[in-house]
């Protein structure tokens, strides 16, 4: 995580009136494709962009994630980036604000076909809409679907089904049966 105050244009008195002018929603809108554009430029991915009002500040928080996740080198660099656009839109923020960019955490819930690939061959509880809850381990990902590994059985389930999965913290490497079964799933795919 990487946390750093910025200053605003104008003297810290003008600064305080204009810092509550525009509502938070409005104020992230604004922000939103500027900041996705500054960290897809350097091959990361916007998660959540969130302006909240702290004190005489505001408190931008962005949080990007890569295909391979994403470091400490690389939140630095996140952090550049965004630091230099959104002092490129300062009349936005209208203030000094400080800017918090940091990673998803382990228990960030997989919503997107894009968390579901990174979390490949990881093992991850699952609860569907039906109410049906498990562990399985993540193989092959589509746009649609997502293969897992339930009980020694291969099963895709639909994006749409699922209701919650996050990633479970393992101690241990994964069995090596599990795996060659995953990775023949995904080869059976390709072919």
């Amino acid at each position: 995580m990487s946390s750093r105050p910025r200053g605003g244009s104008g003297n810290s008195d003008q600064g305080s009136e204009n810092v509550s002018s525009a509502p938070r929603g409005e104020i992230t809108a604004q922000l939103e494709p500027v900041v996705r554009e500054a960290v897809s430029a350097i091959g990361f991915d916007l998660e959540l962009l969130d302006v909240q009002q702290a004190g005489r500040r505001r408190l931008v928080k962005v949080v990007v994630d890569g295909e391979e996740g994403v470091g400490l080198d690389e939140i630095a660099e996140a952090s550049r980036v965004v630091a230099a656009a959104l002092d490129e839109h300062d009349h936005v923020l209208a203030g000094p604000y400080t800017l918090e960019v940091t990673s998803p955490g382990i228990d960030r819930p997989l919503t997107a076909p894009r968390h579901w690939r990174r979390a490949k061959f990881r093992l991850v509880k699952v609860r569907q809409k039906d109410g049906a809850e498990y562990l399985a381990r993540v193989g092959r990902v589509t746009d649609e679907t997502v293969q897992l590994l339930v009980d020694g059985q291969l099963r895709d389930v639909a994006h749409g089904a699922v209701e919650r999965a996050v990633v479970e913290v393992e101690f241990r490497q994964p069995p090596v049966e599990e795996l060659a079964l995953l990775e023949r799933g995904c080869q059976e795919e390709s072919e």
